[in-house]
């Protein structure tokens, strides 16, 4: 079984930072692709970001500049910094993993999501 847990989330002022981060567990053999995605109400859930193992990134246009991802391989973890925040970035943000588990099938794994808040 494999678990992906997200910490970092919360209310902060709008300018403000918030850093994301996403831990894997379980019966992992090799993660490949990593990223977080988010979902305000009433909306459908968005790529922010994306990174590959080889650490090749791919940011949403509305984050360009202002949020950077980064994973550690031999950690299972990805992280998401986030700065100069927008209350238009008020969203619950979920990771996800492709990941292959020690039974060598490919698979997407989700997080359970964490609420950020912008306020003006």
């Amino acid at each position: 079984q494999v678990q992906l847990v997200e910490s970092g989330g919360g209310l902060v002022q709008a300018g403000g930072s918030l850093r994301l981060s996403c831990a894997a567990s379980g019966s992992i053999f090799r993660v490949t692709a990593m990223g977080w995605y988010r979902q305000a109400p009433e909306k459908q859930r968005e790529l922010v970001a994306a990174i590959t193992r080889g650490a090749d990134t791919n940011y949403a246009d509305f984050v360009k500049g202002r949020f950077t991802i980064s994973r550690d391989n031999a950690k299972n973890t990805v992280d998401l910094q986030m700065n100069s925040l927008k209350p238009e970035d008020t969203a619950v943000y979920y990771c996800k993993m492709s990941l292959y588990r020690t039974n060598y099938v490919l698979s997407d794994y989700w997080g359970q999501g964490t609420q950020v808040t912008v306020s003006s």
